[in-house]
């Protein structure tokens, strides 16, 4: 009987029922890139390894490892090389299966449960640091897209000879990105394979500057497998630093997290669930080796081309050349102080122009592939902590405009030696922001109610502590050595102190949150911990992770809102 036609005395109605929280409540079928397809996984008689299985989970990994050959990275990797030649790229490689180990937790907690990580934090956060976690991202991501911006306008003034201004080249990237994301209506495996040849054409482009300065193999292997710097400096130290901050990117885990939900994974069965696990696992591995290798590739050429030469040795190599823009390099002894813009100049002046626009071609495909993912991580991130969705077109024009209209002040009114100098602030910013992926990953990845039988094992959860801590630490010394070289006056000082307490205690809170989540229930005696850092939804999930996204018992989205009201 409906509620316009009930007779007094047949009594009060029970209410209608709230729909049980999962995936597709937070989602709209327009939310994701994959939302309205996802690739199938097939069944293997065999149980052996399966490339057929492999080639199904290949695309999520690749697309993850764009960021770490975003211009940022690129410009990272020449500086290393022409500071302490083949010296770093131990670190290099060590950053690299840092990440790896971050971005294995990351696509484990998105395959295990449905959600990605920006969607779990909205569940397991109350409603204050939930929203300065997103501002938090968003300032990496923003950050990020400033140096994808800048590498972008870069390598256009390259190609166009100087014909397109800086500025021109960063309103091109508004137009282009556009473009280029309307490629996700082709359908997915398309969009990957774009992805692809993105960064099939960094690897040869890249691959062409290495075998061309022809560089000593035995050097480089030294380099990668002895961890050692003799005779280094502070800068090269700082650059060391430079070098993680640069690879391990905070936004990246939301994003990789999100992108394992493009398989047809039936979390119904375990098995299935560790079968994806571990292909995910190979196929990330494999992507950030083929990223590491491009690494190498930038990292080598410099080393062997500009490490201790002068401005004058590299002016006087460009006399050759009247169409290169040699005035970049003054004529003194000092050792050049490469980025993006000068290295190059410098590949046009030695190996001839062709090198230069090869160059350029290289840097190109690195600012659009990564501009392109990081617009993705954004939409991600937003629909997660938020539980709403943009149109992908107002989220491009969102985060576009809030990084071109800095980027382009610069180019506009500064020369380019500014706008390359970014970098290291760029850095730094984003390096602050790290703790805000790592502690929630790991967290999560830590939680048997969210885990079940994948919760992370006791040598995961040490080890990516100890990552998270060296990490964190390495990034703050960087950060303090970027405030220190900026000679801040006194009041701009202690607002960065303010900030920094705030920040610290902000990490606090986190770590709590971890501790607890990992186990230490000791600290729920606590009424300040009880009241203000576990999220009301906590002692209500289900231990069943497996259907986690699909039924959280007691925990719907009415209650939650109530809970996050009164809070």
């Amino acid at each position: 009987m409906s509620s316009e036609s009930r007779e007094p005395g047949d009594g009060p109605q029970p209410p209608p029922p709230v729909p049980t929280a999962n995936e597709t409540t937070q989602l709209t079928p327009a939310s994701t890139y994959f939302a309205d397809e996802k690739i199938q996984i097939p069944e293997i008689e065999s149980s052996g390894f399966s490339f057929r299985k492999l080639w199904a989970f290949t695309g999520p990994g690749f697309l993850m490892s764009i960021a770490y050959l975003d211009p940022g990275n690129i410009e990272s990797d020449l500086q290393s090389g022409t500071v302490a030649q083949y010296k770093l790229l131990w670190v290099l490689l060590s950053a690299t299966i840092l990440g790896l180990l971050m971005q294995r937790l990351s696509a484990r907690l998105g395959v295990v449960t449905g959600l990605h990580l920006a969607e779990m934090c909205y569940r397991q956060y109350r409603k204050v640091p939930r929203l300065i976690l997103w501002i938090m991202i968003e300032i990496a991501i923003i950050g990020s897209d400033m140096q994808e911006v800048i590498g972008t306008a870069i390598a256009i003034y390259l190609l166009s000879n100087k014909a397109i201004p800086l500025w021109g080249g960063v309103l091109i990237t508004i137009v282009d990105t556009f473009t280029f994301l309307f490629l996700d209506k082709y359908g997915l495996r398309k969009l990957e394979l774009f992805f692809g040849l993105l960064i099939t054409v960094m690897g040869v482009t890249f691959g062409f500057e290495y075998i061309t300065s022809k560089p000593s193999q035995l050097e480089v292997i030294e380099g990668m497998f002895v961890p050692w710097c003799e005779g280094c400096d502070s800068g090269a130290l700082l650059q060391a630093v430079g070098i993680v901050g640069a690879v391990i990117m905070p936004h990246n885990l939301y994003l990789h997290s999100a992108l394992v939900k493009s398989r047809d994974v039936d979390r119904t069965r375990s098995t299935k669930i560790r079968d994806a696990n571990l292909y995910f696992f190979v196929e990330a591995a494999i992507a950030l080796f083929v990223s590491f290798v491009i690494n190498v590739f930038v990292v080598a050429v410099f080393a062997h081309g500009l490490y201790h030469k002068t401005n004058k040795e590299v002016h006087d190599l460009c006399v050759h050349y009247p169409s290169i823009n040699a005035s970049i390099f003054p004529e003194n002894d000092n050792y050049v102080d490469a980025d993006l813009y000068k290295g190059g100049i410098f590949l046009g002046c030695t190996y001839g122009l062709i090198a230069m626009y090869i160059w350029a071609v290289g840097i190109l495909a690195a600012g659009q592939s990564s501009t392109m993912t990081g617009t993705y991580a954004g939409q991600f991130t937003m629909e997660g902590f938020l539980n709403l969705q943009w149109a992908r077109w107002k989220r491009v024009l969102f985060t576009r405009t809030i990084a071109i209209i800095p980027t382009f002040c610069l180019a506009f009114f500064s020369h380019i030696e500014d706008l390359t100098g970014m970098n290291d602030v760029l850095n730094a910013i984003m390096s602050l922001q790290l703790p805000f992926a790592t502690i929630p990953t790991i967290a999560f990845t830590s939680n048997p109610q969210i885990m079940g039988e994948f919760v992370n094992g006791w040598f995961n959860k040490v080890a990516s502590i100890l990552l998270s801590v060296v990490v964190i630490a390495i990034n703050t010394y960087f950060v303090v050595q970027t405030m220190n070289d900026l000679h801040l006056h006194w009041y701009a000082l202690f607002f960065v102190v303010i900030i920094g307490i705030c920040y610290l205690i902000f990490c606090a809170y986190l770590v709590i949150h971890m501790a607890i989540s990992m186990g230490n229930t000791n600290l729920l005696r606590y009424g300040l911990v009880r009241r203000y850092i576990m999220a009301p939804t906590d002692a209500q999930l289900s231990v069943n992770p497996i259907s986690y996204s699909r039924s959280i018992s007691d925990w719907t989205l009415g209650s939650t809102a109530t809970e996050i009201a009164r809070f």
